[in-house]
């Protein structure tokens, strides 16, 4: 087997569409299908699987991915050693929810591709922390920021960087914000315009309703923080949102915060790698970079300041 071949079983791992990895590769998909097959005969055992019309990794390709994805990095780390520490170039793939691309990351990817501008970025969904959390162990990603609460970092090296605000916000018409203070039972019969499931800040506000025992039956489920802000906007219902995705909205006034009683562990910015990653030099700075602009471009302490000693 190549690293050629290992990379197209990657992509096609991922992608689960053979002539979609060939459009990415710039492969014909007969020689897309071509390295598969060369791959399962030296291997012994099949890779992939059509089910109907959907094509699924087997028990074998599963295992064998985890394989791929270290032989690939072995490959990228030679590379490297045998063309000095000034070789910098290669990819990077980011595991990022969709709130930290569009109002976090930006400015950390300027600085980055301006002293990188050969290492290609590679940003990746991650809607949940345990899919981020899957995808390092099998090697997937090569770095992601997660927002979770502080917990023991299991084979992950993870790095708190900021902790986040979570906002309960309405339509400035919305009848709750007459109310000094809102408790569970407030929200009852209230439309909750919610994340996917897994995501962090709505397993928060689950967790909430369910130790109050407080059931909302009135809930719409969105893939996307932009269209569940219009929706909130439009007084289609209310969401628990991280204050970075609102506060321009705020600011001029097309939603209100509700004062909601949040007494939930805080959920913090943090970046993490699997234990065992070797940290080539574009990923090191890559991490420097995310600690420096996440620790000064924002309105709340860096975790390791005096103000929030939690390191």
């Amino acid at each position: 087997m190549d690293i050629k071949q290992l990379i197209t079983f990657m992509r096609a791992a991922d992608l689960l569409n053979f002539t979609q990895t060939a459009q990415e590769l710039n492969f014909a998909q007969s020689s897309v299908t071509a390295q598969i097959k060369a791959l399962e005969s030296e291997l012994g055992a099949p890779l992939f699987e059509r089910l109907g019309k959907r094509l699924t990794l087997t028990e074998a390709g599963r295992q064998f991915r985890e394989y791929a994805a270290r032989m690939i990095q072995l490959s990228e780390e030679a590379k490297i050693a045998v063309q000095g520490d000034d070789f910098q170039s290669g990819t990077l793939i980011i595991g990022a929810q969709e709130s930290m691309c569009t109002y976090r990351l930006p400015p950390l990817l300027q600085e980055f591709k301006a002293r990188f501008p050969r290492v290609k970025l590679i940003f990746k969904p991650a809607h949940s922390d345990a899919s981020a959390r899957e995808q390092l162990h099998s090697g997937q990603l090569d770095a992601a920021f997660i927002l979770d609460g502080s917990r023991p970092p299991e084979s992950l090296t993870i790095k708190l960087l900021i902790q986040e605000q979570l906002l309960m916000v309405a339509s400035p018409q919305h009848p709750l914000l007459a109310h000094d203070e809102l408790t569970p039972l407030h929200f009852a019969r209230e439309t909750l315009l919610l994340t996917e499931n897994g995501c962090s800040y709505r397993t928060l506000l689950e967790d909430y309703f369910r130790e109050a025992g407080v059931n909302p039956v009135n809930k719409l489920e969105f893939v996307s923080i932009e269209a569940i802000k219009q929706c909130v906007i439009a007084n289609l219902g209310i969401a628990l949102l991280p204050a970075m995705a609102v506060r321009k909205d705020l600011e001029e006034e097309r939603m209100k915060e509700l004062p909601w009683n949040n007494q939930a562990a805080p959920l913090f910015i943090q970046l993490a790698w699997h234990k065992d990653k070797w940290i080539s030099p574009p990923l090191k700075a890559f991490i420097e970079l995310a600690e420096h602009q996440l620790a000064v471009k924002t309105d709340r302490p860096a975790v390791n300041s005096p103000e929030n000693p939690l390191r």
